[in-house]
């Protein structure tokens, strides 16, 4: 593994910039856009949040004098790039060098939920048709390291106004934009050959400093005088002649069932999760919340089926695919066992105040479990630039555009399946009732640590058939899911008392010495809880009602 550069900087939740030299903070906006045509006269801003004086419902303070500061012009030339067929596009990615305006620079551009967007920043430098590696890396798991290329050209004369409060501070702009853009067409000498030209106008709201009741009112100011709202991704739509030509032709797949072939259920699900795994790394990168379990979920998920279904699949093509999966969800796992670790450790911090007083003893404990996550999260983004995860990416699109089915992937998946995910249910069983057999310790908390993997891989192997299985599946991969968790309840448990006892041997605090012993008293007792969760959770799973359809 390569070990990361020293990081430059931090960016979104405090994630380490490290990946490019000078790369700004990541960027969120919060904002809306409309599309207009030439009749359309904008109103004075004040005139868009005058409403209710109630604080609850008022867009500003009440009796906040707010003010529209001067207008200003801007003239915005961007040049857009993409692969060949538009792969970032299809993704929702818009990347693009832009010049004049107050952000000017390379700017890629994620969506980030409904009315939000963020992105990353980088300074124009030197080169005009080359992006900058930096860039590169953050979007290969979409480009798959084909060539980014000007797909297209826009020039924007753009009118902003800002509406102010009594202090001078920026709570909106408004941006009035009149867009002329054209497609780029490759030619044979290598440079670019200009379309037809497209011209556009559009209002773009973004909030700077304002409340969201803001936005919200300004949106039903335009809304009421007849403004549509434009998709986040509307001008390089509109760029591009629509988004027929940037979005993949939708799959018409056959409605899947019990008379399907199994292969054709398995795969569906592969696909989902091949695509849910790479629409993850970006935000892994960034490290938006939730991403490294998201993603790690679906490399687990991945691995589990071409575990559970290994019969329908080439063995020599599978098995070095489950050996890589097992290496990707190792890497994300340690970063996202810091992350719980971290989370939980101030959780019972911020508690515990009945015996020590936590204040500066606390930070200590986050300081030092912070740093934990820092690293490990630096650590996978590494590895996210190797050429191993690459590689596997690229395995992974293979294995979906050809299975390598066996025989019997194409048998029923009604005769088929409900056999193969039975199987998981048995491994359940038998290591539950190893660990039953043996007494407190180090084996028996092996076994059950064993036993919560396997619970995992059957509810898996339950959700992955339910679209054909329907609730049969579905109850049965809850029940699993209730033993998964109460046995990760444990080895939360266990895991957390180990960390603890650590931090308590290493910390130079005598006063976080003894708040890591007080808290690992109280993990002991929520060890003894779990256990009686995981009794009650065991007892549901082996109700007969959820076999039956696996027989």
């Amino acid at each position: 593994m390569r070990s990361p550069p020293a990081a430059i900087g931090r960016g979104l939740r405090d994630a380490p910039a490290w990946y490019t030299s000078r790369m700004d903070a990541v960027h969120v906006a919060v904002e809306k856009r409309y599309a207009a045509d030439e009749s359309f006269e904008l109103p004075r801003l004040a005139e868009l949040v005058a409403g209710p004086t109630e604080a609850h419902d008022a867009a500003i303070e009440p009796g906040a004098p707010v003010a529209e500061g001067e207008a200003g012009s801007q003239r915005l030339e961007a040049t857009w790039f993409d692969t060949a067929d538009r792969r970032l596009a299809a993704a929702g990615l818009t990347l693009r060098r832009r010049t004049g305006g107050d952000d000017a620079g390379w700017q890629l551009d994620v969506p980030a939920g409904t009315g939000a967007r963020s992105g990353v920043r980088l300074p124009l430098g030197r080169a005009t048709r080359t992006v900058p590696e930096a860039l590169r890396n953050l979007v290969w798991a979409h480009s798959r390291g084909a060539p980014l290329r000007p797909v297209a050209s826009s020039v924007t004369d753009r009118t902003v106004r800002r509406l102010v409060d009594a202090t001078g501070q920026v709570l909106a702009e408004v941006a009035d934009d009149r867009v002329e853009a054209r497609r780029l067409l490759p030619t044979d000498g290598g440079g670019d050959a200009a379309g037809a030209a497209t011209s556009w106008r559009e209002i773009e709201v973004e909030l700077v400093g304002g409340r969201t009741e803001l936005l919200d009112a300004v949106d039903t100011g335009l809304r009421a005088r007849g403004l549509r709202v434009a998709a986040s991704s509307a001008a390089l739509a509109q760029v591009l002649d629509g988004n027929e030509r940037i979005r993949p032709a939708e799959r018409q797949a056959a409605k899947l069932t019990t008379r399907s072939a199994a292969g054709d259920v398995v795969l569906t699900h592969v696909r989902e999760q091949v695509e849910q795994m790479r629409s993850q790394d970006l935000p892994v990168r960034l490290d938006a919340p939730d991403a490294v379990h998201k993603m790690r979920v679906a490399t687990r998920r991945l691995r589990s089926a071409l575990t559970t279904f290994k019969p329908l699949f080439a063995a020599d093509v599978v098995r070095p695919l489950r050996g890589e999966l097992k290496w990707l969800a190792g890497e994300l796992g340690a970063a996202r066992d810091a992350e719980v670790m971290r989370d939980r450790v101030s959780r019972a911090v911020a508690a515990e105040t009945t015996v020590v007083e936590p204040g500066p003893t606390g930070e200590v404990a986050g300081a030092e479990l912070g740093e934990a996550y820092r690293g490990a999260h630096d650590r996978v983004l590494a590895e996210l630039d190797g050429d191993r995860y690459h590689h596997l990416l690229t395995s992974l699109d293979e294995l979906v555009a050809s299975p390598p089915f066996t025989g019997r992937a194409a048998a029923r998946a009604g005769k088929v399946l409900p056999r193969l995910v039975a199987r998981s249910y048995a491994r359940v069983r038998r290591l539950v009732e190893d660990a039953a057999a043996r007494p407190a310790g180090a084996e028996r908390e092996e076994l059950l640590h064993d036993a919560r993997k396997a619970a995992k891989a059957a509810r898996y192997a339950g959700e992955s058939v339910s679209r054909v299985f329907g609730a049969d599946a579905t109850a049965f991969a809850q029940a699993m899911e209730a033993v998964q968790e109460a046995l990760g309840e444990h080895q939360d448990s266990v895991l957390t008392r180990e960390r603890l006892r650590d931090l308590a041997l290493t910390t130079s605090s005598t006063r976080a010495a003894f708040l890591y012993g007080r808290l690992h008293a109280l993990e002991e007792a929520r060890a003894e809880q779990s256990q009686q969760h995981f009794d009650n959770a065991w007892k549901a799973a082996g109700r007969k009602s959820l076999h039956r359809w696996l027989r």
